[in-house]
């Protein structure tokens, strides 16, 4: 029996299968930070982070970009972080307030939404230029969240560091989707007009 891993067509290729693993990382951090556990839950995350990167390179680079990627990629992106966002929240001193975690996940449900609505119709709804950089400082507020929890006495300086990569965060968050709703508007319009 031959294995189609790899194989041109086959949705488990290699970015597809890092996307597994990226999933199963996602649930172990958040069962990490449930049990207080935040150095392994901060390892496990930017190591899951990393494979986001990697994917869509490997991807990309050798033209294994399927269907299945490009709905099962964002999913397991949205999972680690609003999952993540959600479990910190549960943690008093984690610097991520409710209302944060709110912004996060609304954002992410409206573009899901958007892009389900675009891509549904034939349309392209490709991440962009601040959805990326959203996704990058999502992860950096995740990261100085946990080093602040590692902490037995925590300096003031991580605190604003903290704090400022969650405030923009957030900010990029809120931007980010205002721009996917634009551009959802735009095509949606040129559809319209058809």
């Amino acid at each position: 029996m031959t294995s189609s891993i790899g194989k041109p067509g086959s949705p488990w290729n290699v970015p597809n299968l890092l996307t597994t693993v990226r999933l199963v990382l996602a649930i172990a951090v958040i069962v990490l930070i449930a049990v207080g556990s935040y150095l392994p839950a901060l390892v496990t995350f930017l190591l899951a982070a990393s494979t986001d990167w990697l994917d869509g390179y490997w991807a990309r680079k050798y033209g294994q970009v399927t269907k299945l990627g490009r709905i099962f990629d964002p999913f397991v992106d949205k999972i680690i972080i609003c999952g993540t966002f959600i479990a910190l929240v549960a943690v008093p001193t984690s610097g991520i307030a409710a209302w944060a975690a709110v912004v996060v996940v609304g954002r992410e449900l409206l573009v899901t939404s958007l892009r389900a609505i675009i891509e549904g119709a034939g349309g392209d709804f490709s991440a962009t230029f601040w959805g990326k950089w959203k996704m990058v400082f999502q992860c950096a507020a995740v990261a100085f969240s946990l080093l602040w929890l590692l902490q037995k006495d925590p300096a003031n300086w991580l605190g604003w560091v903290r704090d400022g990569t969650v405030t923009l965060a957030v900010a990029i968050t809120i931007y980010s989707g205002i721009d996917y709703t634009l551009a959802a508007a735009r095509v949606l319009g040129r559809e319209g007009a058809e």
